[in-house]
């Protein structure tokens, strides 16, 4: 009897299985199967860094693990049976380690996270575009703030004069500038492999070394790169000094790929004029920290991507690649692990 292992009782309601998805996976995979459920909470954060025992259990003899993640106890439990291992987050790093020297074929869920990701960095763009940052503030302290906005003192501006960089134009990456481009914006910005292009009307497409070059350009530069050895720290002091004065940074990828003392550099000296963040070098973000009252910064608690659609993307994107899986046909979203991503 081959062994498939659902380890995907997210303690968060967003992300915990449903229980048609399972029903769905058992009837994908027909006869022949064990679909083993770990009913232990499974950890959702940190890309498979912690994982249960009850999980490292059910792995002994799996040929499939679908986690969060892939937990070490999982890696080391099934390292001789396991074949395939599917990751409900985008990020896979500590998945990729706990897989190293296997043949495993590991794929995750980027394509699930996009478009909920990407309406979350518009509304942003929004936020301080439109002085909504301002206006709640006023409101706050009760204040009718129109001379603000009609002296100008406030800068407000159209989306047409908003030129949008996006650091990496991946799944997230493109559904943002897609977006951007309908609502009128100028958008550029930088991949690992620049040959793929963007989305028709982006205005071009660099490598990781024009990433100057875009903040140059942009009056919003948006971060949705996947953390790799040549992204982390890329967005440093450099590139956000060559940004335009007034400008804003967003950033939904990892918070260590974004140097957090020199954004609040940028920010205190009044170069820039604000920053949206829902990844963070350290998560929880830590009381005290000066981004929690910043009059600048937007701070989201990692959860740009939560949507109440994730589990009928996930659940079409795993029972496809179960087709596959059995058919011995190529899977969606396998991870180069070269690459990192």
């Amino acid at each position: 009897m081959r062994r498939l292992v659902v380890d995907l009782a997210s303690a968060g309601t967003a992300w915990r299985v449903p229980p048609a998805a399972l029903q769905a996976i058992r009837d994908a995979l027909g006869t022949g199967w064990e679909v083993v459920e770990v009913v232990a909470p499974a950890a959702t954060e940190g890309d498979g860094v912690v994982g249960t025992p009850e999980a490292a259990a059910a792995a002994r003899g799996a040929e499939v693990y679908f986690g969060y993640g892939v937990p070490a106890g999982v890696a080391a439990a099934a390292r001789a049976t396991l074949r395939w291992a599917h990751s409900g987050t985008a990020g896979v790093g500590a998945a990729l380690r706990h897989l190293a020297d296997t043949r495993v074929i590991l794929t995750n869920s980027a394509a699930t996270h996009a478009e909920p990701t990407a309406d979350w960095v518009i509304a942003s763009i929004a936020y301080f575009a439109r002085g909504l940052d301002r206006m709640r503030e006023a409101q706050l302290q009760q204040h009718w703030a129109r001379d603000d906005f009609t002296e100008l003192r406030v800068p407000v501006v159209e989306f047409a004069d908003v030129r949008v960089g996006v650091f990496g134009l991946g799944g997230i990456g493109s559904a943002v500038a897609r977006r951007a481009l309908a609502l009128g914006m100028p958008v550029a910005g930088v991949r690992r492999r620049p040959e793929l292009g963007g989305p028709a009307g982006v205005r071009w497409v660099g490598e990781l070394a024009d990433l100057a070059r875009l903040a140059a350009e942009s009056d919003c530069l948006v971060i949705a790169a996947p953390q790799t050895p040549e992204t982390a720290g890329a967005v440093d002091s450099h590139i956000l000094d060559r940004l335009p004065r007034g400008a804003v940074v967003i950033n939904v990828s990892r918070g260590q790929l974004l140097s957090e003392d020199g954004l609040l550099r940028a920010l205190d000296s009044g170069h820039l004029r604000g920053a949206a963040l829902d990844v963070f070098a350290t998560e929880p973000l830590p009381p005290g920290h000066r981004f929690w009252d910043h009059p600048r910064v937007l701070v989201s608690p990692h959860a740009a991507a939560v949507t109440s659609h994730f589990w009928d993307r996930e659940t079409g994107l795993i029972l496809e690649n179960v087709r596959r899986y059995l058919a011995g046909a190529p899977l969606l979203n396998v991870v180069d692990q070269e690459a990192g991503y």
